[in-house]
């Protein structure tokens, strides 16, 4: 039989987190954005759980494709834009909307041959420093764009850096609209952070918003704001099971490096799964997951294609017992993803993009 550990893209529950973006702000399209391959999950995997969003947001051509050839007719936006000429002749044939943040993006887009003018979205850097034109230079980028007979329509977009923390997004959101208040084009400012955290703002200056991480039920916040608080759900479970218990008794050590030893005596479950799997190797003793839906403890070090976990929380537990690593156990109880990240000294995102090609993954509601 094929080795225990899978994982599960749960559909009901993106459809319930996008319930969530519309909610927090009601007056504004949705992009769904599925960068990184869905954040992991896989496009194919998310597609039907999130195709009533109104549009698709990524980085990459291929992915692009992928979605265009499942029959998803709708915007889709290149939110780093094209990288070479010839990315905008893809563009053209695939009806891509795409991200212009530079002046060699507005030269290929001036030298670029098609029958059909193309819908762009001008970048402010507003303060991220990351990608875009300066305020001082933003006007002049919007004139020359508007000049190209390459170009249909101009949006206006923004990315902001400090949504999820105290300083929040007055400065950036003020120096945008200073310098484009006369100008015409939709806006596009939203991350996951600002539309939960300043949806009552937002919602009045923003067209559209670009929910990533809350769409896949993990909180841009956290550790001050969890999943739940949101009202999020968990998209994806990592799941396995126990293969081999062990006793311990006092003085017995577990693993690589003997980094844990057993104070009392203890029974510990040995879970198939390990880094090979996407687990963080980081993880130290103490990072919590469940088995049979009852919250315990990782011990020890992670292996490779291996962890050990106290059983004192679940005496009955033996082989075969189900490990929830993250996500939603059989039984309903859920671990978030944010939790065991943070044992990791990393986020969530990181979890999900790390998910490694040998786990299974299976679609369920």
């Amino acid at each position: 039989m094929p080795r225990p550990i899978r994982a599960t893209v749960h559909a009901a529950a993106l459809r319930h987190n996008l319930a969530r973006v519309r909610a927090a702000a009601p007056d504004a399209r949705v992009w769904a954005v599925v960068k990184a391959n869905a954040y992991g999950h896989g496009i194919e995997r998310v597609f039907e759980g999130l195709r009533s969003a109104d549009g698709f947001a990524l980085l990459d051509l291929a992915e692009a494709e992928r979605l265009r050839a499942l029959d998803w007719r709708g915007p889709i936006l290149l939110l780093e834009g094209c990288f070479e000429l010839r990315d905008l002749e893809l563009c053209s044939r695939l009806g891509l909307w795409h991200t212009i943040h530079c002046d060699e993006q507005i030269a290929m887009l001036a030298a670029h041959k098609t029958q059909a003018p193309h819908r762009v979205f001008l970048k402010m850097n507003s303060g991220m420093n990351r990608l875009g034109f300066t305020p001082g230079r933003y006007r002049a980028a919007w004139t020359r764009l508007n000049a190209l007979p390459q170009v249909e329509e101009i949006s206006l977009m923004t990315h902001f850096s400090d949504a999820d923390g105290a300083k929040g997004i007055a400065e950036q959101l003020d120096t945008f609209e200073a310098v484009t208040h006369d100008l015409p084009g939709e806006r596009t400012l939203s991350n996951s952070a600002a539309i939960l955290r300043h949806g009552a703002v937002i919602g009045e200056k923003s067209d559209w918003v670009r929910p990533g991480i809350a769409v896949y039920g993990s909180a841009p916040d956290y550790p001050s704001k969890s999943a739940a608080d949101w009202g999020l759900l968990p998209t994806l479970t990592l799941a396995s099971k126990i293969i081999a218990t062990q006793q311990l008794a006092v003085g017995d050590t577990v693993g690589y490096g003997s980094s844990f030893t057993a104070g009392q005596p203890l029974r510990i479950g040995v879970v198939a799964c390990g880094y090979a799997d996407g687990y963080p190797r980081h993880c130290t003793t103490g990072t919590p997951l469940l088995v049979n839906g009852v919250r315990t403890r990782m011990v020890a070090r992670v292996s490779m294609d291996m962890i050990t976990v106290d059983l004192s929380p679940v005496p009955d537990a033996g082989v075969g017992a189900e490990v929830t690593l993250w996500g939603r156990s059989s039984s309903g109880a859920l671990l978030s993803i944010d939790e065991v990240a943070q044992a990791a000294g990393t986020v969530g995102y990181e979890l999900m993009c790390a998910l490694a090609a040998r786990v299974p993954v299976v679609v369920a509601e």
